[in-house]
């Protein structure tokens, strides 16, 4: 399941989510069929890849964009594969332009804090590294009606037969489905799309089928806001003092454990590498695979859990961008990986548009560092990761709380969301902290 993109809709319209029904697996009643498939896989991968090298590197993604490669594909296959190269050439440029920004939102932060003389002196200038062109290793084909089509059976034992258009002209594959009865289930009086998806795994086939339902936002504009800050010590705190979940526990002692091994295992490397040993083994376990999911299933709990004891209420979350947070201590690089903190925005965003709850995601540059009394600005705000003590007006709490606050007041704060970058924020900050010693007769 996953959210489908909105288009500059506000938080309270109707949203429209897609749910995807995956594992199903095309029965292979005729060899030859999947044996054409194959064939068909061959050609087709090769040339979406080339477009997406395309469009992440010469031109702007364009699903309508004409064919300029050479390939025995039809025109509508050819189509299939520009629209299907274009989205994930989108999604890479989007992401990378994000990356981008962080990358110069700490550039600046550093040579202010350098011109200041609050620099560390252990504190490295931030670099860029360019991004990898996204590299097709898996089969996976997006097809639209105009090269496959659903179709249900009549008079067979069969649930569906899915008509494929092939390389041959003219020639048109007849591949039987047969569903599970939970995926009979899942599509009851459903309105199937018609777009589905193949993906070739080991020596078989697989379909996902999809459906759009339209979930209708029940919170009103006027109901209360809990801003939500996002942690590792503590996945969710909300603005009202609640605390849900943490990595700290069971988690974290699984973490170092999973740690060790990885490094005997790096350090039995590097011997046999010595002793001119070929094949190395993996510095990869299937214990550190284990805690990953154990880990997102804590956060969706955590995430579950705060929706549930919250009725009737709107969430405001942070948009972090957790590629560019970075320890000096590779440990803590470790621990910042393993506790997947980047889960938590994309659990509460998907909560909210699956139960019809507004969660409106603000800016969060300097939350961490803000007082929610005063808006006075500072990193020696936080003596410690979980203590919060302003240097001007003396307001001390917990950490996480007071970022929570701070993500509270930003919600409907349109001067603010009007800024376009950190240094625009913290000027911003700087301006309201003055205000407020003006009103409150500070020096």
């Amino acid at each position: 399941m996953k959210q489908r993109s909105r288009r500059h809709t506000g938080p309270y319209e109707p949203q429209t989510i897609t749910r995807a029904v995956t594992h199903i697996r095309l029965e292979a009643a005729n060899v030859g069929k999947l044996a054409a498939l194959d064939d068909l896989a061959q050609v087709y991968l090769p040339l979406c890849q080339q477009y997406v090298t395309l469009f992440c590197t010469d031109e702007h993604p364009d699903k309508f964009r004409a064919t300029c490669f050479a390939t025995p594909l039809s025109e509508r296959w050819q189509r299939v594969a520009i629209q299907q190269a274009a989205g994930i050439a989108q999604s890479w440029r989007t992401n990378r332009a994000q990356a981008y920004q962080d990358y110069q939102d700490d550039l600046l932060d550093y040579h202010e804090q350098e011109a200041e003389g609050t620099l560390d002196a252990q504190t490295q200038e931030p670099t860029w590294k360019e991004w990898n062109i996204p590299t097709l290793s898996q089969t996976c084909i997006q097809a639209n009606v105009n090269v496959a089509i659903l179709e249900p059976a009549q008079d067979s034992t069969f649930d569906y037969w899915l008509k494929i258009s092939t390389l041959a002209l003219r020639k048109v594959l007849l591949v039987p489905v047969k569903l599970a009865e939970y995926h009979r289930e899942a599509l009851a009086g459903k309105t199937l799309n018609t777009s589905v998806t193949l993906n070739k795994r080991g020596d078989g086939w697989w379909l996902t089928l999809s459906y759009d339902q339209v979930v209708a936002v029940q919170t009103a504009p006027s109901a209360p806001v809990v801003g939500i800050d996002v942690g590792v010590a503590n996945f969710v705190t909300t603005s009202d003092g609640q605390h849900y979940g943490t990595f700290h526990g069971k988690l974290r002692e699984r973490q170092k454990r999973d740690q060790q091994k990885r490094r005997r295992k790096a350090k039995l490397r590097k011997c046999l590498k010595k002793k001119g040993v070929k094949k190395l083994p993996s510095t990869s376990s299937k214990s550190g695979q284990r805690l990953a999911r154990h880990v997102r299933q804590e956060i969706n709990r955590a995430v579950k859990q705060c929706f549930g004891e919250h009725p009737g209420t709107q969430f405001a979350y942070e948009h972090l961008s957790v590629a560019t947070m970075k320890f000096k201590a590779r440990a803590m690089n470790a621990y910042l990986y393993a506790s997947n903190l980047a889960h938590i925005p994309r659990q509460i965003a998907w909560n909210g548009a699956k139960q019809g709850v507004a969660a409106i995601r603000v800016k969060s540059a300097y939350t961490s560092q803000e007082c929610s009394v005063c808006h006075y600005l500072d990193r020696a705000n936080r003596p410690d990761q979980q203590t919060f003590c302003c240097q001007v007006c003396g307001h001390s709490t917990h950490a996480d709380l007071n970022a929570a606050l701070n993500i509270e007041h930003r919600l409907g704060d349109e001067e603010l969301h009007a800024c376009k970058n950190r240094k625009a924020i913290k000027a911003l900050l700087l301006q309201r902290h003055q205000a407020w010693k003006t009103q409150n007769g500070w020096p």
